[in-house]
């Protein structure tokens, strides 16, 4: 049952209707239909603390554009939704709530702190997925995930176990990354770099028999007091003799030994290099191959620890100005030079991360990532662009073992169990209460969290129902498409896909569609810093969530970063009104709700026109979306519907719709509302809210537009001869209107219209068009015409004539021009006055001359157009 449209589109009160209304019918439910291909996208779980910004309105546009799409042409869909634990970024938001009520984590302890993280959860947790609603997300809401849930903890604790069992999980001291503010191990790939301004401190370490000294330089002084050697290359012929000998470390005054090893660049400075094994990753190496000792000298929080009296308590910052006044005391600072470097940061809080001794947990990653890094090379995965195959590949090529252990409370915790009396490590998916080796009951489990990204990783999996077999596991994995942004390939893409062929035998998607970040209008990375970031529900609420969707579906292609353009955003609403215009003038001429069948032997030259042009449009879109070129599906459908349906057909329609004969406007209802529907399903994966409301007020067969079949390329609608003739006519009105807009000549003012041209039937046939769309009073098509005193306009099958004196005045039209030409005069002498004064030439910026010498230039242009116009006049 189609009803009256409102006279203006409002958002506000359509959205939420609409959405209730697909939530209803259980339209966004996946079904596992049996026969029907199926097409499953996992989303991006955000993370609970997260609320909704311009990064995930692109992410999940781009997703349910998809899934639209192929929900519409029949496949069997599944877009699973839910949310990230994010143990770092939620333990911290939780930690700095209670910092308020003046309790800490030791307060309450871990049981109490759990109760209030699954508070927060609870509270906060659901917040981004209303959000996501707002945007039109048809995700299957009832099989929503939480990568802590019962489920993916089951699927967590169950690769763990196999993992360990295989010698692929393993507990060991490594040096690893350190964030001293959240107090936690990070990985590798949630190190940031970036370029900091530092120095080199030239140092002395003088030989123990006091026959001189080594120079060496750092950037790191403060770890001086872990020295426990200084390392040269073998094959330097500087310091052959000194290999073996011991220096005396300056201030600590503790022996240490000149060691020989390959790490060492001979061209790198004066070819030395003290070794900390404790606070350098390569120096660790070093320390392993020459057995040194490991000595630590700072605190979890980066303090200096108790055994250096004179520094402890002191933050590293600190306690490098106090060590390096006390080197210059002693004689042992020889420089300080300055020197930029890159230095790791912690992705989530910012702070410098030290690199740290200590006991975690690993994944030995070399046998993981060799058959993730062969399912990309041969085809199994591609990534859309194929460039960013690099970073997968640079990543795994060069992967280190993966410590997956977190000093949190809030997390999976480590299925490892620790006898207190044999210390056997027990590592089982069950609670275990007593040693297996020596039958003790003292037992506890090891305290520590996974990496949020161990669960995250399992993700395409977990979320099915793995590892038991349930029915959604065996219909809907592998899943499709990945749309995910290239700064979290190494996090996340490439963990899933070594993580599902490991566990499951088969990669976990077959495309990764990469795209870029959103950046304000001036092309900068929204902040808060910046101040530059933007709501999106601000957005949605004053132009509404089409709006939004279509102005970040417009001009986007894979992996490129776009820009937030508000300009951008109104030109979406304008065109939603457009739609919604369109669609009231459609209503206003049906007599009834019943849809009249289309008989092409009725169909007018601009029908079959207008239907080509559509046929064509359902083959583009269709391949576009399949070769995930969005921008250029959104391109076509905006100039179709404004260009060819509205500002063209819609007009041309009018005459039919407004006269007596009864078939003919017959017909051109038919064909509005066939290719307005068929339009609006095209449309709707990209505006689902609007194209919904207008079809559901149209003539129409089935429940809801979302799940009406995707329009589709039919050689029985292909009219190419017949839209090659119609847009030659279109192309003679096109040349007449802008001759006549050229000259200020306005539409009420009738002209004759002459057409010399090859093609005398097509035209003879559009002398109504013409005579209605060109403002012509009469149209003459054949050749000898009297040209003198016309007005030309050549197209490329026709030469059109127009007598002047039907167009214009001309005495009154050189009067008009000469008073134009006056005004040009006094804007070039303006100019030139600038421009010839000294001081003003002294004085203004480059960029303001600039701007004078071109309004100078403009104004001789209209001076000399002006000119040639009045000359042409007078010749006539």
């Amino acid at each position: 049952m189609s009803r009256d449209l409102a006279k203006q589109y409002d958002p506000k009160e359509v959205e939420d209707r609409i959405y209730k209304m697909w939530l209803d019918g259980k339209y966004f439910h996946a079904k596992r239909e049996e026969g029907k291909k199926t097409y499953t996208i996992v989303i991006p779980p955000p993370n609970i603390t997260g609320q909704l910004h311009m990064g995930h309105a692109l992410d999940n546009t781009l997703q349910d554009i998809l899934i639209r799409f192929k929900r519409m042409q029949g496949f069997d869909t599944l877009w699973l939704p839910g949310t990230d634990h994010a143990s770092i970024a939620t333990e911290a938001k939780i930690v700095e709530a209670m910092k308020k009520e003046g309790i800490t984590k030791a307060d309450i302890g871990r049981q109490g702190f759990l109760e209030r993280a699954w508070d927060w959860k609870k509270q906060y947790g659901g917040r981004i997925i209303e959000q996501l609603k707002k945007m039109g997300s048809s995700c299957d809401w009832d099989r929503e995930r939480f990568t802590l849930d019962e489920g993916c903890n089951k699927a967590v604790n169950e690769v763990f176990v196999k993992l360990y069992e295989k010698g692929l999980i393993y507990r060991g001291e490594r040096i690893i990354n350190w964030c001293p503010h959240c107090l936690t191990s990070i990985s590798d790939a949630e190190v940031e770099y970036e370029e900091q301004a530092g120095h080199f401190w030239h140092l002395r370490y003088p030989f123990k028999d006091g026959s001189g000294y080594l120079e060496l330089a750092t950037t790191r002084p403060e770890t001086l007091l872990g020295d426990t050697a200084v390392a040269v290359n073998p094959d330097d012929e500087r310091y052959k003799d000194i290999v073996g000998k011991t220096l005396i470390l300056p201030i600590v005054h503790r022996e240490i030994p000149v060691v020989a090893d390959d790490y060492v660049e001979t061209d790198f400075g004066t070819g030395v290099v003290k070794i900390t094994p404790a606070h350098d990753p390569n120096d660790f190496e070093v320390g392993l191959r020459h057995n040194l000792e490991v000595i630590n000298v700072l605190t979890p929080d980066a303090k200096i620890v108790d055994d250096y009296p004179k520094y402890a308590g002191m933050d590293r910052y600190e306690a490098r100005k106090a060590i390096v006044a006390d080197l210059e005391a002693e004689g042992a600072l020889v420089k300080i030079e300055d020197y930029s470097h890159n230095v790791g940061t912690c992705y989530r809080c910012g702070t410098t991360v030290e690199p740290r001794v200590s006991k975690q947990w690993f994944v030995k990653m070399k046998p993981l990532a060799t058959p993730a890094i062969d399912a990309v090379k041969n085809g199994e995965t591609k990534f859309v662009p194929q460039r960013f195959e690099k970073i997968y590949f640079h990543w795994l090529e060069n992967i280190k073992d993966w410590c997956i252990s977190r000093q949190l409370w809030w997390g999976h915790r480590i299925p490892a169990y620790y006898c207190e009396e044999c210390g056997e490590i027990t590592v089982s998916k069950d609670n275990v209460t007593k040693c297996q080796k020596c039958g003790s009951t003292h037992i506890h489990q090891d305290p520590d969290t996974l990496d949020t990204w161990f669960s995250s990783a399992l993700w395409p999996f977990s979320t099915l129902g793995w590892p038991e077999e349930t029915e959604d596991f065996k219909h809907y994995y592998p899943t499709n498409t990945l749309v995910t942004g290239y700064d979290i390939i190494p996090f996340w893409v490439m963990r899933m896909m070594f993580s599902g062929i490991e566990q499951t035998g088969e990669v976990p998607f077959d495309t990764v569609l990469i795209h870029g970040l959103v950046r304000d209008s001036q092309g900068r990375k929204m902040s808060k810093s910046l101040g530059n970031g933007v709501d999106p529900l601000e957005v949605i609420d004053t132009y509404g969530a089409d709006a939004l969707r279509f102005s970040l579906a417009t001009g986007n292609s894979p992996g490129n970063d776009m820009r937030y353009i508000p300009e951008r955003v109104e030109a979406s609403r304008n065109f939603a009104n457009k739609l919604w215009n369109a669609a009231r003038f459609i209503l206003m001429n049906l007599e009834n709700d019943e849809i009249i069948p289309l008989n092409k032997a009725d169909f007018a030259l601009e029908d079959k026109w207008i239907i080509s042009k559509l046929n064509t449009l359902c083959k583009d879109v269709t391949e576009n979306l399949d070769r995930y070129e969005l921008g250029m599906a959104v391109q076509k459908l905006y100039d179709f519907i404004w260009d060819v349906f509205c500002d063209w057909y819609i007009e041309i329609c009018k005459a039919r719709l407004c006269g007596d004969d009864k078939k003919a406007k017959n017909t051109a209802r038919s064909v509005l509302v066939y290719v307005f529907s068929q339009t609006l399903a095209l449309l709707h994966p990209f505006m689902p809210f609007i194209t919904e409301e207008i079809w559901q007020s149209m003539p129409h067969k089935g429940e809801a537009l979302m799940i009406a079949e995707f329009p589709k390329y039919t050689s029985e609608f292909a009219f190419p001869s017949e839209e090659a003739e119609f847009e030659k006519i279109m192309n003679v009105i096109k040349a007449i209107r802008n001759r006549r807009a050229e000259m200020n000549v306005p539409p009420s003012k009738k002209a004759t219209v002459q057409i010399q041209t090859d093609f005398e039937e097509t035209f003879k046939s559009g002398e109504s068009y013409i005579c209605k769309l060109a403002s012509a009073s009469e149209v003459l098509v054949g050749n000898g015409f009297d040209t003198d005193g016309a007005v030309r306009v050549v197209t490329d099958c026709a030469t059109v004539f127009m007598p002047m004196k039907e167009l214009v005045d001309i005495t009154a039209e050189i009067e008009r021009l000469n008073k134009d030409m006056q005004k040009a005069i006094v804007d070039k002498e303006f100019f030139e006055k600038k421009l010839n004064n000294e001081g003003f030439m002294a004085k203004a910026p480059e960029n303001v001359k600039e701007q004078q010498r071109q309004g100078l230039q403009k104004a001789l242009d209209k001076i000399k157009i002006i000119e040639d116009s009045i000359n042409e006049l007078k010749n006539m």
